[in-house]
């Protein structure tokens, strides 16, 4: 990908996170608290007795609504099966899966993996220890050991669309 793309793509993504992630939230939390105010809770008298103005009833909704997004965001975490799909997509559709990281592990693990793999290879033929199923499976190994090392992937990557 050229340089210009990936650093377009880069800003694209700090932008969504930030206005999504700080902006947005909090644009929405204030909005949330005023419309509730002016449309729902200022016309009926009982509950606007009990706040009587805008900013005691911000006040209780934050200090209720904190601790209960807390535990929405904990039991969505820890009890609920839409974490865990969540993370199914997002380790499918991830690439570094199905190849090495740039980095230690494309320019140090994986060369590693690959010379202990050779030598093992050489240890055991000369001990005339290695079975023609074991030489099949060590070829399988090193010839996606080489694909990695040279950056490609191994396995079934999501299609690209």
């Amino acid at each position: 990908m050229p340089r210009r793309i990936r650093f377009l793509t880069r800003l694209w993504f700090y932008f969504r996170i930030g206005y999504a992630t700080y902006l947005t939230f909090l644009l929405g939390a204030v909005n949330t608290l005023v419309v509730v105010w002016y449309l729902a809770i200022r016309d009926v008298p009982v509950v606007e007795d009990v706040f009587g103005h805008f900013m005691p009833f911000a006040i209780f909704v934050t200090i209720v609504g904190v601790p209960l997004s807390i535990a929405v965001g904990w039991v969505h975490y820890k009890r609920s099966p839409a974490y865990t799909s969540e993370i199914d997509i997002q380790i499918e559709a991830n690439p570094y899966n199905y190849k090495l990281i740039p980095g230690k592990e494309r320019e140090l693990y994986g060369p590693l993996y690959l010379e202990m793999l050779q030598l093992m290879r050489k240890l055991l033929q000369a001990q005339h220890l290695m079975s023609s199923e074991d030489e099949s499976a060590v070829d399988t190994l090193e010839s996606k050991l080489r694909v990695l090392v040279e950056g490609g992937f191994v396995g079934s990557p999501r299609a690209r669309t």
